[in-house]
């Protein structure tokens, strides 16, 4: 079944759900006015349960189809915006300073609400959908709050599926992989501890300037010298704070501050261990201390196998094909929910726009049938009536 003809004549009440979205921007847990937002527009559709809370500020929407049944379907959809200055220039750019929806949060919303519009209308299902509206997944873990707060269990929810917009591929057309498709995503904290002095009389001094800068070229080794050369990982050292702008006082301390990006549990092991090793070493062969706080985020979001074939399936059913999607090095919080129930994560073309968490970026309001079509696509076949 292609795109269905219901949600190309909704495409602009859902886009002007978008774009409002997009000019009210909120970050991380307080996303009170777009779960308030969410939560007016699926009582509007007439679903039978809407519930706000949920991990904070989540909302979930309870539609039952036509005929009874045991099986929940959860559909999730994240709602926070990142603190970027948005550089568009659109009519319905944000209208808060340094804050934007520079990731398409606003569009996978959107598109959430037309399918659950769609299937409160229709009910062609037998059983349930969950629609799911997740807050802070920009860094805030928003996914495991909810999970935590016993979304699976209250709700019944047997599996649970998403969707997240890729500019760079075809509007419309969908990409997916089974196993490990998003990376586990990590924060180290490096603290070099040396001896200060005056910078005409370096050798007076242990400077924590030259053994920070050897850590952070050591570091590239963790990927190119004891990581399996098939193995994906990054070690980006993002930060490097040292002095207070002295130009004539080598300074006592230097913070290293980074990411560490991996695909396999082993692998961010290995990062971890040797990331200590490296710093710690490097540190007393020049007379300094390193201290290391290694702080673990996102795991690694894996789609489950079976439910993989499925999501493809059911993208191809709406849009003729889908394609083999790439390992993506980012994070993202569904992982938690995958962890809690088989499931899978898909992506769906954004068309040659600005990259995600670029000022430029905008979600393009064209894929929003093709979204919405794949959402009541999948609930369809995975809650057949006969």
């Amino acid at each position: 079944m292609p795109i269905r003809n219901r949600f190309a004549q909704m495409l602009p009440e859902i886009a002007d759900w978008r774009q409002h979205i997009h000019a009210h921007p909120e970050l991380m847990y307080d996303t009170h006015a777009t779960a308030g937002f969410v939560a007016e527009k699926l009582r509007s559709f007439g679903c039978d349960d809407v519930v706000e809370g949920i991990g904070r500020t989540g909302v979930v929407g309870l539609i039952r189809g036509k005929a009874p049944g045991d099986r929940v379907v959860g559909l999730r959809a994240d709602m926070d915006a990142l603190p970027i200055e948005e550089a568009t220039g659109l009519p319905y750019a944000s209208t808060v300073p340094g804050r934007m929806h520079a990731c398409g949060h606003d569009g996978h919303t959107a598109m959430l609400l037309g399918a659950a519009k769609y299937l409160a209308e229709t009910r062609n299902f037998a059983g349930a959908v969950a629609v799911i509206f997740q807050p802070a997944e920009e860094g805030g873990a928003g996914g495991k709050a909810m999970v935590e707060d016993g979304l699976m269990e209250r709700f019944g929810i047997r599996e649970v599926w998403g969707m997240h917009n890729w500019p760079g591929q075809p509007a419309g057309r969908f990409a997916i992989r089974p196993g490990p498709f998003f990376a586990a995503t990590d924060e180290f904290w490096i603290t070099v501890t040396g001896r200060g002095g005056h910078a005409a009389k370096p050798h007076e001094t242990v400077d924590p300037v030259v053994v920070g800068s050897a850590i952070v070229l050591a570091l590239q080794t963790i990927a190119s010298r004891n990581a399996d050369p098939v193995s994906q990982v990054v070690v980006s050292v993002t930060n490097f704070r040292s002095g207070t702008g002295a130009h004539n006082v080598i300074p006592q301390k230097a913070v290293l501050n980074g990411t560490v990006r991996a695909l396999d549990d082993a692998v961010r092991a290995l990062a971890e261990r040797r990331m200590r090793e490296i710093a710690v070493g490097i540190a007393a062969a020049h007379g300094a201390e390193a201290a290391v706080e290694y702080r673990r985020g996102y795991p690694v979001m894996a789609n489950h196998a079976e439910e993989t074939g499925i999501a493809a399936e059911v993208a191809r059913a709406v849009a003729g094909d889908c394609a083999e999607a790439p390992f993506v090095m980012g994070g993202e919080d569904f992982a938690y929910m995958l962890e809690a129930r088989p499931g899978a994560y898909i992506l769906v073309g954004n068309g040659d726009t600005a990259p995600v968490h670029h000022p430029e970026y905008n979600f393009n309001d064209e894929v929003i049938p093709a979204g919405c079509s794949w959402w009541a696509e999948l609930v369809e076949r995975r809650l057949p009536l006969s």
